[in-house]
């Protein structure tokens, strides 16, 4: 069922479609359906009607909640994190985009209030995630379609829950899908420190891999360094240090890595190819110095190097959301067995979304920003 739900405000005009996916022409199982009124009700909601700085498109609205139907969940939402994909598409710069005005957020976790006549893989109580980016999760309720949502075990730490479907998603993907990877192999990343770098060191680790993890140097190096072995990180270095090391030692008892994780772009991504073992593979899933990537032609021809790109959107969008949802059940197994828990987060309530928004976007930022509802 394809349902496309709106949003009126009683103000003006404008219709708000949180449900649509604008990736390849297609729409997502819809996001809920609301209609604003002149009075606030205890529904809130961070909602965009034009692209821009985040803090400055970023509205908190009082939104009414409608009943719910047939195939339709009532969730209330319980926590839900600020990811960068959700600032590209607050910025309009993101692969797809959802009609404006829209409501904030990508990811979270919410708990089943309601479930209408029909529904039968959810039942109150339960917590569940959203099988579909771009449906807004920046907000206190919502009625959601009952195909859109994940039921997820409701015994894992809530910002494990939270931030479940997207960074260790993605980690995981980038780990299986690229090399044959066995154990004792190694993989060198940059970008260690964000949700998918302290992803890809505790499944890498689970998986019996070596991880070098490249992070820019600053004040408190020594201690991200600590937290990153703690997660299960075998080597720490900065990207001074990976220029300048003499890494021939270094590689006499480390396998030179065959897959790189690059998430920055720029000179950081040329280091990485330079480490590689001939025929490897650097899979480039993000571009935070906003550069290109620049490979010497001798690493094609003298080492055969292979380039690719991952995206998740597109990954669930090819393989569906069964698949997607194996994925996120692999997931849930790793948290229970103690090998995979959420980034360092810093718990904001959703009112005080202008200082969260604005830590998410500042450099250096190690405590990744979730909204507690």
């Amino acid at each position: 069922m394809w349902v496309c739900c709106a949003l009126r405000w009683s103000r003006t005009a404008a219709r708000l479609r949180p449900g649509l996916l604008l990736s390849a022409g297609r729409c997502s199982p819809a996001a809920a359906s609301y209609s604003a009124s002149a009075e606030p009700s205890q529904v809130q909601a961070l909602v965009y009607e034009h692209h821009g700085h985040p803090t400055k498109a970023i509205e908190l609205k009082n939104l009414e909640l409608t009943a719910v139907g047939g195939s339709d969940v009532h969730v209330k939402m319980l926590a839900a994190p600020i990811n960068p994909s959700d600032i590209n598409m607050i910025q309009g710069n993101y692969g797809f985009l959802p009609k404006l005005p829209a409501i904030g957020g990508n990811e979270g976790v919410g708990q089943v209030v309601a479930v209408g006549s029909s529904v039968t893989r959810v039942k109150p109580g339960d917590w569940v995630i959203l099988a579909h980016s771009g449906l807004g999760t920046w907000r206190t309720e919502a009625v959601f379609s009952e195909e859109a949502l994940i039921r997820v075990p409701s015994d894992i730490p809530l910002q494990t829950a939270a931030t479940l479907s997207v960074n260790p998603c993605t980690a995981y993907r980038m780990l299986m899908d690229f090399e044959q990877l066995q154990p004792g192999d190694s993989v060198i990343q940059n970008a260690s420190n964000s949700g998918v770098g302290q992803a890809v060191i505790q499944i890498a680790a689970a998986l019996g891999l070596r991880t070098i993890n490249v992070v820019r140097d600053r004040p408190d190096i020594h201690r991200l360094t600590d937290r990153l072995k703690n997660l299960g990180a075998e080597y720490v270095i900065t990207e001074e240090e990976l220029r300048k090391l003499e890494l021939k030692n270094f590689f006499k008892d480390v396998p030179r890595p065959r897959l790189a994780l690059n998430c920055v772009g720029g000179k950081s991504s040329t280091e990485l190819l330079r480490h590689l073992a001939p025929g490897g593979t650097m899979v480039t899933y993000g571009g935070m110095a906003k550069q290109p990537v620049i490979a010497s032609v001798s690493l094609f021809i003298f080492k055969d190097v292979k380039l690719r790109g991952f995206w998740l959107s597109q990954w669930k969008n090819d393989h569906g959301t069964d698949h997607f949802k194996e994925l996120i059940l692999t997931l849930c197994h790793l948290v229970h067995q103690g090998k995979l828990t959420a980034p360092t987060c810093s718990e904001v309530p959703l009112q005080d979304y202008n200082h969260a928004l604005e830590t998410a976007m500042h450099p250096f930022t190690s405590s990744k920003q979730i909204f507690i509802m």
